[in-house]
């Protein structure tokens, strides 16, 4: 297969697979309504939370972040291609944000983001997680820690992570930076209230 093709067959299979809205189809089937129709409206993992069920945002987690790494490791295990792997990752990231089955209006990316770094470069994936994890816990601010998280990735990428068995490839740190990119992007208004100091913080009552 000539390359130009293989790599627009995983960019379109993996924007598909991106685009499959499992906080709208798990809340559904949970019994728990339409998703778009709680809290801010948004198809990620933090808006079915507000469901109340916490099984069902578990779920969606899960599979967000899952249907980014397939897209990846499946176009790496096809193609034998890095460039083709993370470009499948980068076209399921994009139809998660803005997938056509809901006249594009997506999630966050945050669940995405993380299944996808894991996929490519575990090393990378847990670094990222684990700088979640450090601002989330010590600042409260679930946003915050996923943009901090974001911008970090591209620079983690370019660190000496020798593992045996493990790609490193330059189109990974591509990959980190379209990612941060897109998420800063979908978090605009989480960034203006945080600058307004208006960001709920994790844990805090309801107003």
């Amino acid at each position: 297969m000539p390359a130009m093709v293989a790599i627009a067959l995983a960019a379109i299979g993996g924007y598909l697979l991106g685009s499959i809205p499992f906080g709208v189809l798990v809340t559904r089937l949970g019994g728990a309504g339409d998703v778009r129709q709680i809290g801010s409206g948004n198809i990620g993992a933090t808006n079915v939370l507000r469901t109340g069920r916490k099984d069902l945002a578990l779920a969606t987690l899960l599979l967000d972040a899952g249907k980014g790494a397939a897209a990846l490791l499946l176009a790496r295990w096809l193609l034998g291609s890095e460039l083709a792997a993370c470009i499948a990752g980068g076209a399921a990231f994009l139809g998660h944000l803005f997938p056509v089955w809901l006249k594009f209006k997506g999630g966050k990316g945050v669940a995405t983001f993380f299944g996808l770094l894991i996929a490519a470069h575990w090393p990378l994936g847990l670094m990222a997680g684990a700088t979640w994890l450090i601002v989330a816990f010590t600042l409260r601010y679930s946003s915050l820690a996923a943009l901090v998280a974001a911008a970090l990735a591209p620079l983690y990428s370019l660190l000496p992570l020798p593992v045996a068995g493990l790609p490193t490839s330059s189109a990974i740190t591509l990959l980190a930076v379209f990612t941060a990119v897109l998420i800063y992007i979908r978090h605009h208004e989480n960034i203006g209230r945080l600058l307004k100091g208006a960001e709920p913080r994790i844990g805090a009552p309801k107003a």
